[in-house]
């Protein structure tokens, strides 16, 4: 999963790609460190979307541009276009097919 540190790229990323996953979080956040575990599971199944994490510390614009929240938090862009914001992420099967749901829109 390719990591971004500044707005300007993972916005470049979001239009990049039909399908993107922009998982946010925070190193200090314990749920965080679960979350992306369940993300790296999530990516290695066989799914369309291009995944990119970014440190919401180094992205105060990002994060009240899309008003974020809470972390960790799951974008999920279709054309650049917002379909879908997770914070609880419940399970893997629970992102996995909510990503699945998407890519069939």
């Amino acid at each position: 999963m390719i990591e971004v540190s500044n707005t300007e790229a993972l916005n470049d990323l979001i239009e990049g790609h039909t399908l993107e996953a922009v998982y946010l979080y925070t190193p200090m956040c314990g749920t965080c460190q679960v979350a992306s575990k369940m993300i790296d599971v999530v990516e290695k199944l066989p799914q369309s979307f291009h995944f990119v994490k970014a440190n919401l510390n180094y992205l105060p614009q990002f994060a009240e541009e899309q008003s974020i929240e809470s972390v960790p938090c799951l974008l999920l862009f279709k054309d650049g276009v917002e379909w879908e914001r997770i914070y609880a992420f419940q399970s893997v099967p629970f992102l996995y097919e909510t990503l699945n749901k998407i890519t069939d829109r």
